[in-house]
């Protein structure tokens, strides 16, 4: 499964990065640390899952997704925040699924695993 992980805060991703590379399945990880570079790779690779930080610098995520959905259509996003009150206004603009970043490693895995 082809993944990329938006993220602007090197720990965050290096995690993410880590947590996939220790499960059975195969992952094929790709990073954006912004908006912009987002939509490239979005465009460019045709990732099948996206996990989107809500808070991604330099755009309002709102605003992205639908961009992202028309670049590519197949695309599964699961967009994770700090702040429970942005579950609600990713769901709205496209995110497939929500996962607060607070919540344990297990919580991520089950969602991926049930948004494929």
């Amino acid at each position: 499964m082809k993944v990329l992980i938006a993220d602007d805060q090197a720990d965050v991703l290096n995690a993410l990065r880590f947590l996939l590379e220790q499960q059975e399945r195969r992952f094929i990880i790709d990073e954006a640390e912004d908006a912009d570079n987002l939509l490239a790779k979005v465009e460019k690779l045709q990732p099948e899952l996206l996990l989107l930080d809500w808070e991604l610098s330099n755009r309002d995520m709102a605003d992205v997704v639908p961009v992202i959905k028309k670049l590519a259509p197949d695309i599964r996003i699961v967009a994770m925040s700090v702040r429970p009150e942005a579950e609600s206004a990713a769901l709205a603009a496209g995110a497939d699924a929500f996962v607060s970043k607070g919540d344990n490693s297990d919580m991520l895995l089950s969602v991926i695993n049930t948004i494929r």
